[in-house]
């Protein structure tokens, strides 16, 4: 089974709702959670795959909150990531991993090979060392029926200077990028997918136009909405042509706490459902 098989039908199941795990200190606070920092982002981890499980489709752990914690909270992501993939859930690693050569085969191993304690079904990567670099890391995913979201578009300020530079062809990076990962999907159906913020202008992107992200074998993750201002209610405007959109959102779910997640989980589901 493709990873494109396998997200379809998950998001077919239960909706374009993608919750963000994302251990902020701030938000530990608000859980309440006792013991070392790495205790209580283990706790936040699994409580929200519990409450997450058979509500949605997909969830998103924020690797660099864990890692901040050292060895001790890179061992509490292995456990929240053996609970997610226990409960049925399609899990990307949000790591935004690249490189070149044998380390993306590290890093291929780290996140993508089944029985790995690491794995996950998707990854975050980036392509400004070149989307051809990455190859390793698509091949890796295509032999285990996994997939990639490519960094295309994000919403920070600083993306512009490299992303809305030109090609030698006038294309946008962003609008290169997105139509490398479409050209490999059309030729391998596995569904790799592009990072493109809620927040940006995808007309200035070179983002706008028919035939990049605008089919369903390459989904589209859009970060952004909730904490960082773009509402669930606008997926489809936003939108408006793409297939298949993973609507992102962490802290708006998190913040309401242990007791709260899930129906904040449920809320977002609606105002989805609604949208739709």
């Amino acid at each position: 089974m493709t990873f494109l098989v396998r997200l379809t039908a998950s998001v077919a199941a239960h909706g374009p709702l993608c919750v963000g795990i994302d251990p902020h200190p701030s938000l530990l606070e608000a859980w309440g959670a006792r013991g070392s920092a790495a205790a209580q982002a283990e706790r936040l981890g699994r409580d929200v795959v519990a409450a997450a499980a058979g509500r949605v489709a997909v969830v998103k752990p924020q690797v660099a909150l864990f890692e901040a914690l050292g060895s001790a909270g890179v061992a509490a992501l292995e456990r929240v990531l053996a609970d997610a993939r226990a409960a049925g859930l399609v899990v990307i690693a949000d790591a935004k991993r690249g490189d070149i050569g044998s380390t993306n085969l590290g890093y291929a191993a780290a996140w993508l090979a089944p029985g790995s304690p690491l794995e996950a079904d998707a990854l975050t990567v980036s392509p400004y060392l070149g989307v051809g670099a990455l190859d390793p890391l698509f091949e890796a995913a295509e032999r285990a029926g996994k997939g990639l979201f490519v960094l295309a578009a994000t919403s920070n300020p600083e993306a512009a200077a490299v992303q809305l530079a030109r090609v030698p062809d006038g294309r946008t990076i962003a609008a290169a990028v997105a139509a490398a990962v479409a050209e490999r999907n059309a030729v391998t159906g596995a569904g790799h997918g592009l990072v493109i913020g809620a927040t940006v202008d995808r007309a200035a992107f070179g983002l706008a136009a028919p035939g990049l992200s605008r089919d369903a074998s390459t989904p589209v993750l859009a970060p952004g909405f909730g904490a960082q201002g773009a509402r669930l209610a606008d997926l489809r405007s936003l939108f408006p042509e793409d297939r298949l959109v993973l609507a992102s959102a962490s802290r708006s779910i998190l913040q309401p706490g242990p007791d709260g997640v899930a129906a904040a989980i449920d809320a977002a589901v609606a105002e989805l459902a609604a949208a739709r």
